[in-house]
């Protein structure tokens, strides 16, 4: 299971918005296939491991992350991909808290005689697919608060002259969690004193290749500013990526922000 976590988390930047799911087959202690779920509308896991595995799924246990999906979507449903293959056990790290499915997938593969086996690194699974399970649990967005200070409790200095207290690995995984966002959020008072750019930016490293492979998308910018003070000329309205303006007053500054290309 513990590898099938590891493949999971390749999907870490790409599967938005669906889970990051991986998917490992064993037979006779063996691994014999392997796979994870990658984009949106593209094979999940399970069909991934079974074709890497062969004629020698049959038989075989299979570790996955997720339950195993048993309703048609955008793809064909993961439980009958197993039955056919013939596997002979299922191992899921937590059920899939999807109305469509939660606890169908199990039982459909329990009728066809599948041993069904869960809640093995059910933690680590959940801390996987945050987003999509408070969606799917709760209805809400999964909500993330970045906060950055001294140790004396303080964001700048008095005169205003500072502009970075974090180091640069702290910075790093701003990014890192930027590129797995739908969307961040700021207020008017940070974009006048700052000019901040709000997205996701790469240092070439890593987790740059990561990200480039995958596809860059920038999450939707949000400025709260309720007597929509933003200027036109702010840094993040020209670059890639949507910037969207809330307020609570209508003005000709609108006009302005709507013609650099936000959205009010």
């Amino acid at each position: 299971m513990a590898q099938a976590l590891r493949l999971a988390r390749k999907g870490l930047y790409t599967t938005h918005p669906n889970p990051r799911v991986g998917c490992v087959l064993v037979r006779e202690g063996k691994l014999v296939g392997e796979g994870y779920h990658r984009r949106a509308g593209e094979p999940h896991a399970e069909p991934n491991a079974l074709r890497a595995a062969g004629t020698e799924a049959r038989g075989a246990t299979v570790y996955v992350t997720l339950e195993p999906c048993a309703h048609q979507g955008r793809t064909p449903a993961c439980t009958e991909a197993l039955i056919e293959a013939g596997v002979h056990r299922v191992v899921a790290a937590m059920e899939d808290p999807n109305p469509l499915v939660a606890g169908a997938g199990f039982e459909r593969l329990r009728q066809a005689g599948i041993e069904v086996e869960q809640g093995v690194l059910q933690v680590q699974a959940e801390a996987l697919n945050p987003g999509f399970i408070k969606r799917m649990r709760l209805g809400r967005p999964y909500v993330r608060c970045k906060l950055a200070m001294s140790l004396d409790g303080r964001t700048a200095l008095a005169n205003g002259e500072s502009q970075w207290i974090t180091g640069i690995a702290a910075r790093l995984d701003v990014q890192r969690l930027r590129a797995r966002s739908d969307a961040i959020v700021t207020g008017i008072g940070t974009v006048l004193a700052d000019d901040p750019s709000m997205n996701v930016r790469l240092d070439g490293g890593a987790f740059s290749e990561t990200v480039r492979e995958a596809g860059l998308r920038q999450p939707l910018r949000v400025v709260l500013d309720p007597r929509l003070r933003m200027p036109a000329l702010a840094k993040m309205i020209g670059l890639a990526g949507d910037t969207l303006v809330v307020g609570l007053t209508d003005g000709p500054n609108r006009r302005s922000l709507e013609a650099a290309g936000a959205k009010v």
